[in-house]
């Protein structure tokens, strides 16, 4: 078939691992966990599945959003660039500057939004997009519904067993990789934008 054409088994793990420290669903355990009490059982499925279409339909329908506004995806991806930096710094220096807490409901709002398919991870999906092929996006989206899904589901059980200080460690290691991958985003659309203005 056309669409696995540019399948790529490192594009695959490369689009999961990021979309998985933007997500950072392990380190939001203690707020899943809270909102569990207040909320009585979350739907894992339903939160999972929801924030896993969110993603994949923003994949594609973000693009013609840009298009109707006149961004380009490079120019884009330099902003997303500069959101996951933003997030990579709170997950190091162990700061907040944007972190939804607060909820009136449970597993759609805010567990599917935007605790998983946040501002950050759509951002994510798309500025991906200007370096990867679709379906290897596509397939890390899906592998990280799964494991939201999983995690949902032994939340408690994940908060009893991994603990405050393991939690933070994942978090810095996390961190350090996404800003690493925030610079890659950054320079390689960088370049791209400006060979695109010379050949223009």
């Amino acid at each position: 078939m056309e669409i696995f054409d540019g399948f790529s088994i490192k594009e695959v793990v490369t689009s999961f691992m990021v979309l998985f420290a933007v997500i950072d669903i392990i380190g939001s355990v203690p707020i899943i966990v809270s909102l569990q009490q207040k909320f009585g059982q979350i739907e894992a499925g339903k939160a999972a599945i929801t924030a896993g279409a969110i993603m994949i339909v923003f994949l594609f329908v973000g693009n013609k959003i840009l298009k109707l506004i006149g961004v380009d995806v490079n120019s884009f991806a330099i902003a997303g660039a500069f959101v996951i930096f933003v997030i990579a710094l709170e997950m190091i220096l162990g700061i907040e500057i944007n972190k939804t807490t607060e909820a009136k409901a449970a597993s759609i709002v805010p567990i599917a939004f935007p605790l998983v398919a946040g501002a950050g991870t759509l951002t994510t999906a798309l500025s991906l997009r200007a370096e990867f092929h679709d379906i290897n996006i596509i397939l890390g989206i899906i592998l990280n519904t799964i494991f939201v899904y999983l995690v949902l589901k032994s939340a408690k059980w994940l908060e009893r067993k991994i603990g405050d200080a393991t939690l933070m460690i994942l978090q810095k290691v996390f961190g350090i990789i996404l800003l690493a991958i925030s610079i890659k985003l950054f320079t390689a659309n960088f370049a791209q934008l400006v060979q695109n203005y010379i050949n223009f």
